[in-house]
């Protein structure tokens, strides 16, 4: 049996959900792979519970399919044999059961009724309101297809609108939390494993790693038989219609291309047309938009930058999609030089930057480090970066951090350099100001020095 790793918040949520007094409705999104089907089972595993998958087959077929289910859950073999059935009536046979728990009604891929029938929406939304919302259940309604759970499910404009009591959109795990994938590995040897795989869960389970990372790459990516070789074009398909226009945008941010500017110069396309496409990228969680950390209108800034967010699929479309002629030929040591030589400058150094956010956020967060901020983000003007700005508003604290994945130490010239950078931000007229350097190598000795008689200073050599 496959050990549930994490989720912790999300299933506390939920069990909250089950404890009230009545009904509930939640709904559970995300982008697949994601895990939402396995944080159900989890969750259900002690409840009594009607669990239905529902198929892209005729709406007949799955009211038959539901139909057996609840017969199978009341132990009524009745139930199955029953001619003509609606889905009112089996709700209908549902809402009559005696239970002295509260029994769980879960839909999973839920869009797939709606894309059966588009008024399943406006039928689940009057079995709830006159059947389900006053007797003792909890509905949960899963679904992959983002913008049809938000259509469906979400929107102002769905029937359901109003009616669910929570709702969870599943993200990737952290590199703490997806650490606990691969619990022999060092930190050091999950810093490659984590910028190559990312953080959604199905990835980190195919990816076997036995303590060489290029093999484990080989084998679990560029080969033409691994689950991993098309990953991303099967998930887009599924996701997205279009499916060409959202690669040449995925592909040009991966090239570098991260003003909305150089993303529609690259695709000789005006701006205006690649709004719709960023958005819905945004909503599968695949890429971001940062702007700088002390804008004070950041969805009205202009000086948004995208990223690719998922570190599996920047890695493919910089290694393994600009190569996949040579890898249809079997060339893979010709692919596997090309990833040795640029992929700690190009790829791991970029996504230890993210990591050493993520680490500062939980010191600060158990109150290792005597700092309070609010947000944590970067900075950057016509000039210069700031790899990690941490602004907090309550104390005016101000911290600025710098991440070096190099096999040198860093020395205090990399401090004095930040220093100066930091000298261009000024977030508070009296802000508190605090340093954070994060190294793989470590530290010089004077720097060493010179931070033990500073107290706005922090060395953490990580991994």
């Amino acid at each position: 049996m496959k050990k549930f790793i994490n989720r912790k918040h999300e299933l506390d949520f939920l069990e909250k959900q089950y404890q009230e007094q009545k009904s509930s409705l939640v709904v559970i999104y995300g982008r697949r792979r994601i895990g939402k089907t396995a944080l159900i089972k989890k969750f259900i595993e002690d409840k009594p519970t009607i669990y239905f998958l529902a198929s892209e087959e005729v709406e007949s077929q799955n009211i038959e399919y539901f139909k057996r289910t609840v017969s199978g859950f009341l132990k009524n073999p009745l139930i199955e044999k029953l001619s003509g059935i609606s889905w009112d009536d089996i709700f209908d046979i549902l809402v009559k059961t005696k239970s002295d728990k509260k029994i769980v009604i879960v839909l999973d891929e839920f869009q797939n009724l709606c894309k059966t029938n588009p008024a399943f929406a406006s039928i689940l939304q009057r079995i709830w309101d006159e059947k389900l919302k006053n007797g003792n259940f909890m509905l949960i309604l899963c679904g992959s297809l983002i913008s049809m759970m938000q259509e469906y499910a979400l929107s102002y404009s769905s029937p359901l609108y109003g009616r669910r009591t929570g709702q969870i959109k599943l993200k990737q795990f952290s590199f703490k939390e997806a650490k606990e994938f691969f619990p022999d590995a060092s930190d050091d040897e999950f810093i490659w494993i984590y910028s190559v795989v990312g953080g959604v869960p199905k990835y980190l389970e195919m990816f076997k790693y036995e303590g060489d990372i290029y093999k484990a790459i080989e084998e679990n990516i560029l080969s033409r038989q691994s689950f991993l070789y098309e990953e991303p074009l099967f998930l887009l398909e599924k996701e997205v219609h279009e499916i060409g226009s959202y690669f040449s945008i995925i592909k040009s941010i991966a090239l570098g291309n991260h003003k909305l500017s150089q993303i529609a110069q690259s695709l000789s396309v005006p701006q205006t047309k690649l709004t719709k496409y960023l958005n819905a990228l945004i909503e599968l969680d695949i890429i971001r938009r940062e702007v700088p950390i002390t804008e004070e209108y950041p969805e009205k800034s202009k000086r948004g930058l995208y990223f690719i967010n998922d570190n599996f699929i920047n890695f493919w479309f910089k290694f393994v999609y600009p190569y996949r002629e040579q890898l249809e030929l079997d060339n893979i040591e010709y692919v596997i030089e090309n990833i040795k030589s640029k992929i700690v400058a190009s790829h791991i150094s970029y996504v230890y930057e993210e990591v050493c956010k993520q680490i500062l956020s939980d010191l600060i967060r158990s109150e290792k480090i005597d700092v309070q901020v609010d947000k944590i983000g970067k900075w950057w003007d016509g000039k210069s970066e700031i790899d990690i700005v941490g602004i907090g508003r309550s104390m005016r604290h101000v911290v600025f951090g710098e991440c070096k994945y190099s096999q040198n130490m860093i020395d205090i010239d990399v401090f004095f350099d930040l220093k100066k950078k930091a000298e261009n931000v000024k977030v508070f007229p009296d802000q508190k100001e605090f340093y954070i350097l994060f190294s793989k190598a470590g530290f010089s000795e004077r720097l060493l020095e010179y931070a033990a008689e500073e107290k706005n200073i922090v060395l953490i050599k990580f991994p």
